[in-house]
């Protein structure tokens, strides 16, 4: 992208304060806000929010750095996190409520997200699942951990047109346009 994605504005907020205020109006608590390049001024558009953040030292080793320093900070006392990435802009509140229920409803132990035959975040991993998620390395691995899971892991179906991943300055020019981006998150 060349800048830093969190730090985007669209409809005059911030991509990392409209991910967290969409999670924390689902009622997600608590949300856990991890950072890493320019963590000041991503901060900076946190700062009045009831949330956590982590800066993610390693954020240059890649995602799974930031994943396993988000789940670390997961409170003790919580069964399950969803993850989200800020970067998607077109997950709603009422999606991430989804995954909670979907949780609660069937006793998964992951919840993911499939946009039309695309699995990408948002999904909810129970916390059995927290020390191989910290391992494993990449994106996209979401598959083949539901593949591991069989039963134990359910997908709620959303539409192509709720899939929208901020990766090239056009993606985010075509998404200001009015046009979705495209939905090219693995």
């Amino acid at each position: 992208m060349g800048r830093n994605k969190l730090l985007l504005r669209v409809e005059g907020e911030s991509l990392v304060r409209r991910a967290a205020r969409r999670a924390l109006a689902a009622g997600l608590e608590p949300v856990v806000v991890v950072l890493g390049r320019d963590a000041e001024d991503a901060e900076r558009e946190l700062a009045d929010l009831a949330l956590s953040i982590v800066v993610n030292a390693e954020h240059e080793a890649g995602i799974h750095t930031s994943r396993r320093a988000g789940l670390a900070a997961v409170p003790p006392d919580r069964d399950a996190a969803v993850i989200l990435l800020a970067d998607m802009p077109l997950v709603t509140e009422q999606m991430l409520a989804a995954l909670v229920s979907r949780y609660r409803e069937s006793g998964a132990r992951l919840v993911f997200s499939d946009y039309a035959g695309v699995s990408a975040p948002p999904n909810l991993y129970d916390r059995s699942l927290f020390a191989e998620l910290a391992e494993l390395r990449g994106e996209g691995r979401v598959g083949l951990l539901a593949e591991r899971l069989g039963r134990d892991a359910v997908t709620i179906h959303w539409p192509a047109s709720a899939l929208g991943d901020l990766d090239r300055p056009e993606d985010y020019e075509r998404l200001l346009a009015g046009s979705r981006p495209p939905g090219d998150a693995a």
